[in-house]
């Protein structure tokens, strides 16, 4: 059930967050823009003649709260499952030889049983070319 909750639930939520987010940022007005209404430009009236900025920023606020929980939930989870990270998919050095994988570890399949190394035979000796 946790597993699920990790893998689709939060996921969802926070994508849904963060273009929320973005989508609600967007619809702020600036400081400057009551100038405008001012000087006879035009005013908003979407959200009422006083505007929308005591919504929006209460909107805004609820929004960022639950961006940054699903962002450490999300954290916290990924951190909990170690055997996923890539620091472990890493190549070794070249002057050290790679450790041997586990065998059955996570999905990855046992190693074939090494084979039997025979001495390496020094290659015949060539005869001596003959100079003419």
């Amino acid at each position: 059930m946790i597993g699920i909750l990790y893998s689709y639930v939060v996921p969802a939520i926070h994508v849904f967050a963060c273009l929320f987010l973005i989508v609600v940022v967007l619809l702020q007005t600036g400081k400057g823009a009551d100038m405008g209404a001012v000087f006879g430009g035009g005013s908003q009236t979407l959200f009422g003649s006083g505007g929308a900025g005591n919504f929006l920023t209460k909107l805004t606020a609820g929004t960022a709260i639950a961006f940054m929980l699903t962002s450490l939930i999300l954290t916290y989870g990924s951190s909990r499952n170690p055997s996923s990270t890539l620091v472990h998919r890493l190549p070794a050095p070249a002057g050290q030889p790679a450790p041997p994988p586990a065998p059955g570890a996570a999905g990855e399949p046992s190693p074939p049983p090494p084979a039997a190394e025979a001495p390496a035979e020094a290659p015949p000796e060539a005869p001596p070319a003959s100079q003419q």
